[in-house]
Parts: C-alpha cells; structure tokens; sequence
C-alpha cells in the first residue's frame, strides 16, 4: 500500500542548492516538500513558490521577530499544516542532508520494509545518524551536485566531533508524538512510551523515553547513514556564518562549528548511485525555464556575496584561518 512521505524544512538563502535536494529526495519516494523561509535575498522564497506551482512543494513565510529562533517557529507552524497533518509519514530535514539508504533499491519504502521485517512488527520512527562530509579540499563555490563535490566524510565509527551524534528521524504520523524537534519527534504520552517502536538504522528497537538528538551507543548503520554536508567550500561557508543560523541563533558559526562539522578523514563515494539515479529528475526542473532562471540567479548572488565578504577588513582572519584548516 503506497504511503505518503511529507518532508518539513526551514530555509534562508539556499537557492543553489534546493533543486539537487529535492530531485535527490523525490528519487527516494518523497512525496511533498513543506518549504519554510525567512528573510531570503537570493530567491530561495521564490524557488519555494515555483516548486508549489508545480505541485512538489508547499512553500509557507516564516516571518520571526529580531533574534527569534526560525526552525522552532517552523516546527510549531508545521504541525498545524494541512500537508502534515495528510501526510503517513515525515521528517524534519534540512537541505545540506541527503538520506544515503543502503538497502532494496535505496528508497524510503524499502527502508521501511526492511526495518520492520529485522524489528518483527509495525515501527513508528527510524532513526538515521549524520555522516559529517567535509570541504574535501574545495575552496570556490561552484554550481556543481553537492554529492558530487564532496566526497571526504568521517570515519563509520568513532565520530569525529561531539556534534557528529546528530540524527534525523523519518516517524510515522500517527497518535504517537504531539509535538516536533528538529532531530525526532517529541510529546509521548506518558506512561505510552513502550507503545512506540523506535528503530536505529539496522532495524533494532530502542526504548523510545531514551531517544535524544544524538545516536546512541550500539547504534547500528546497516540500513544507512544521512550524509551531512554541513560546511562545503571555504567560500560557501562564508555565505552560511554571514546568514546565521536558523536554531541556535545567537551561536556563530565560526572556528568551533568548522572544527567539529569538517570531517575528511576518509573518501566515501556510496551515495553517488542514487545521485546518478535522480539526475534525471534535476534535468526535468532545470528545463522548467522559470526554475532554472531563479538558480543561476541564485549563484550569481551567492558569487557576490562571496565577492563582497572578501572586501571586509574584519573578515580577513577569519578567511585566513580557514585556508589553514581547510582539510
């Protein structure tokens, strides 16, 4: 029986690289993209709303007030929204994180299918834990597939950094969970929390009152990991820290996040399969005249953005101080 997939997602001024995103994702059975902006100056608010025309996204304003948190706001509105509250199944996913499954024909329902035949029953919520991908040596900013791009990531186990635990969590969208986090949904009834069934991503079940934001010990990959491209090229990590953050917001984006998020340890090339397989999907929206127009101005802004942060006298260390820790 087919079921519906919905992905929730806050966005600022990520216009290059929306449209690999969403072929990427379509090509693993999501049905529907909940886009939310804010404060956009590079057209991503005006990719969203061509994607709504042509019926694969729904793009919601995400208006906040000075120092207002953008993806808390985006995760309160999104439970409210007809698109999510239709949908059998979501998850909360942001656009530099690609789900590498590795398992059937690398899809979504195959996934499912597989978790819930090693698990023995019905599951409500499969957890995948990051694989932090590095700039692999990239400086410029390119108008290339990020799969593509970069290839350097951090070792299977152990993980580079403390931040490298993250996991995002594709749940089912039933009774089970009243409210939404970035990394799994929340708000289990209590006394009900033996009644979910939480898998990690090799079909093991883990008692859903233990879940955090962070894999846990054992935690198995089998099924997958979501590759996180968290900082890529030394010039598009300048656009990322001028933007700011859409949770931790009064947290920079400066020496600490490049440390802990910049993991080359070793070459990983699995998820280019599934690339290749949906760059036929990303060759159908780029003929979209309209869609293809808002992405090359989308990179000629973040190339003048780019341009015009290199003549900052304030930004010349820090710029610096990336060229020597680059890898």
């Amino acid at each position: 029986m087919s079921q519906t997939i919905t992905v929730f997602t806050t966005m600022k001024n990520e216009g290059p690289y929306m449209l690999e995103w969403v072929a990427f994702h379509r090509m693993l059975g999501v049905d529907h993209f909940l886009i939310f902006t804010n404060d956009c100056a590079d057209g991503t608010d005006d990719i969203a709303r061509r994607l709504q025309q042509m019926g694969l996204a729904t793009h919601v304003p995400n208006a906040v007030r000075d120092g207002g948190n953008p993806q808390h706001q985006m995760l309160r509105r999104a439970r409210r929204h007809p698109k999510v509250k239709e949908a059998d199944w979501l998850m909360c996913l942001d656009v530099d994180e690609f789900w590498n499954i590795r398992v059937g024909n690398n899809s979504f329902p195959a996934l499912i299918d597989a978790v819930e035949q090693k698990a023995g029953r019905p599951v409500d919520a499969i957890s995948f834990a990051w694989r932090l991908f590095g700039s692999s040596g990239n400086i410029s900013f390119d108008d290339r597939p990020v799969t593509e791009s970069f290839t350097m990531a951090d070792r299977e186990f152990p993980y580079h950094s403390g931040r490298a635990y993250g996991l995002k969590t594709l749940f089912r969208n039933n009774d089970r969970f009243s409210r939404f986090g970035p990394h799994r949904p929340k708000g289990i009834e209590e006394g009900r929390e033996h009644e979910v069934a939480w898998s990690d991503a090799g079909g093991n079940l883990f008692p859903a009152d233990k879940v955090g934001w962070r894999a846990w010990q054992g935690f198995d990959h089998a099924f997958g990991r979501l590759h996180h491209y968290s900082v890529r090229s030394l010039e598009g990590f300048l656009v990322k820290r001028d933007r700011g953050r859409t949770n931790h917001v009064k947290v920079d984006q400066g020496q600490a996040y490049w440390l802990d998020m910049n993991a080359n340890k070793v070459r990983d090339t699995s998820i280019q399969p599934i690339s290749r397989r949906a760059a036929p999907v990303l060759a159908e929206l780029k003929a979209d005249a309209e869609l293809a127009r808002l992405h090359d101005e989308a990179c000629e802004w973040h190339r003048a953005k780019i341009a015009e942060i290199k003549l900052r006298p304030d930004w010349v260390d820090f710029r610096s101080w990336l060229a020597d820790n680059l890898v």
